[in-house]
């Protein structure tokens, strides 16, 4: 019998010695990154100049490069996950990224889910249709006569939800959402949809490089500041990637990019 205390003893003793030699878990998700050497970031690649993949599928873009930028300063690198816009909030939510950059502007809505970062580009929208639109956009509620379109999660198409199609000014079928912006632009050029609203910049580029489109009209409606998204209640993520994003900008090495990207 006194074998056996003695057995269970020194396994109790043991078992003590482990658990105080295992390392502690961290205690936030800063931590977890940095342990880690690396932060796990989703993007939707269909909006360039912000994020795009190129040829040999890199992920490419304002965007892309800034939060490998944000990421060096922070001493980690980024693990980039692609991901349909739509999706990228919940998934942020729910732990799966320690972050996502997506062109993504400030809503009410999002933040119940997810906490912001500081600004670091402001943007305005852009109401995209084909060269041979014949009609007239002086103000963002003359969509409202047309086929329209937006990418879904947006906060365009909260917008026109909201503002067009509840109060009976759009009728609900003549509203398309899609889950990529280039789809939307692809049935702009081939007359399924009369007009796009989205991120000006992003629209311009797809006219560009798709020909046969125009911007027709731009202002400041449901866009604005574009910010970084993260997991609610991790202060110390929060205050990190602040931090790194308000040294880029005073440096000017977010006018750097924007000169690159943004011809």
């Amino acid at each position: 019998m006194k074998r056996i205390v003695t057995l269970v003893s020194l396994i109790a003793v043991l078992a003590l010695l482990l658990a105080a030699c295992a390392p502690a878990a961290p205690a936030n998700r800063l931590e977890s990154v940095k342990k880690a050497g690396k932060l796990v970031v989703g993007t939707s690649p269909d909006y360039p100049p912000f994020e795009s993949k190129d040829a040999s599928g890199n992920f490419v873009g304002f965007d892309v490069e800034l939060m490998n930028e944000v990421a060096k300063r922070m001493g980690v690198t980024v693990e980039w996950t692609d991901m349909p816009f739509d999706s990228l909030v919940a998934a942020v939510q729910t732990g799966k990224l320690d972050a996502s950059i997506s062109a993504f502007n400030y809503d009410e809505e999002r933040a119940k889910q997810v906490d912001f970062t500081t600004a670091y580009y402001t943007a305005k929208d852009g109401f995209l249709v084909a060269d041979t639109f014949t009609g007239t956009i002086s103000k963002p509620e003359d969509i409202a006569q047309y086929k329209v379109g937006a990418q879904s999660g947006t906060v365009q198409a909260d917008w026109i939800d909201a503002t067009l199609v509840q109060p009976g000014l759009l009728p609900s079928e003549n509203f398309l959402q899609y889950e990529r912006v280039d789809q939307a632009a692809l049935d702009v050029k081939a007359g399924r949809i009369d007009v796009l609203m989205g991120d000006n910049i992003p629209l311009a580029s797809l006219a560009q490089s798709l020909g046969g489109l125009k911007i027709a009209f731009e202002d400041t409606v449901a866009s604005g500041e574009f910010m970084v998204i993260l997991p609610k209640n991790e202060p110390a993520l929060q205050e990190e990637l602040n931090k790194a994003i308000q040294a880029l900008l005073d440096e000017g090495y977010v006018d750097q990019l924007a000169q690159k990207w943004f011809k």
